[in-house]
């Protein structure tokens, strides 16, 4: 049997704002599509990954930022946004790999609770290739890939018409001290790490991406298309 396509779209280093725009177009592209199409298409999508130019906190659906907080986080010289995925607040930045699968789980014969399973596996697998056998996820509310006590991706989604977006941030090489100023996800009493704090060496973005996508095409019993980022 055929697998479904997934393009494979890479951004390497951008603003998040660029992210969140070619999502849309992602989003706007696949829910203009009939839905016998999807039902029937071998393609299922696109996965978008980058690493964010420069600090972002953001926010869900459940809020989590007060704006004497938003102002105080902007006057550290960071951006703050409001998204549309679930869960509170966290943080984006350099050193993070930043997945944005923009997938119609119809094609994929998945639903909203196993495409978040499916996307902790993808960490835990990766992890794992690291050499960090500990790596876990965890039922809620602690969501997101955990090693100890200590959260080192965040994951939140969006599904609509059975289409998800947002996705999962993955700590690379991140400064960590931007965590400090929040209340990561609303989980009091527990920390963030990252591959590099973990691995005691500096763990770049690039050097992740090709076991991920391994993992993610495993995962995901699909075929991974490159595509120019612009599309």
């Amino acid at each position: 049997m055929r697998q479904p396509a997934v393009r494979l779209v890479r951004l390497s280093r951008i603003p998040y704002t660029e992210l969140l725009a070619l999502q849309e177009r992602w989003l706007r592209r696949l829910q203009a599509e009939p839905s016998t199409e999807a039902l029937s298409g071998t393609e299922a999508g696109a996965l978008l990954l980058c690493e964010p130019a420069g600090p972002v906190y953001t926010s869900g659906l459940r809020g989590g930022l007060t704006p004497e907080e938003t102002a105080r986080l902007r006057a550290l010289g960071a951006e703050v946004r409001t998204t549309g995925r679930g869960g509170l607040a966290t943080f984006h930045g350099p050193g993070q790999l930043l997945c944005h699968p923009v997938l119609d789980l119809r094609r994929l014969g998945l639903r909203l609770r196993t495409h978040v399973a499916a996307l902790e596996a993808c960490a835990v697998r990766l992890c794992e290739c690291q050499g960090l056998s500990g790596a876990r996820a965890r039922p809620p509310p602690y969501t997101g890939v955990w090693l100890g006590e200590r959260k080192v991706c965040a994951i939140g989604v969006r599904c609509g018409r059975h289409i998800t977006s947002h996705g999962l941030a993955l700590n690379c090489s991140t400064d960590l001290l931007w965590f400090d100023h929040i209340v990561p996800c609303g989980l009091v009493g527990t920390g963030v790490t990252s591959l590099s704090e973990e691995l005691q060496r500096h763990v770049t973005v690039d050097e992740v991406i090709p076991p991920f996508l391994e993992a993610f095409k495993e995962t995901y019993k699909c075929t991974l298309i490159s595509e120019d980022s612009s599309n």
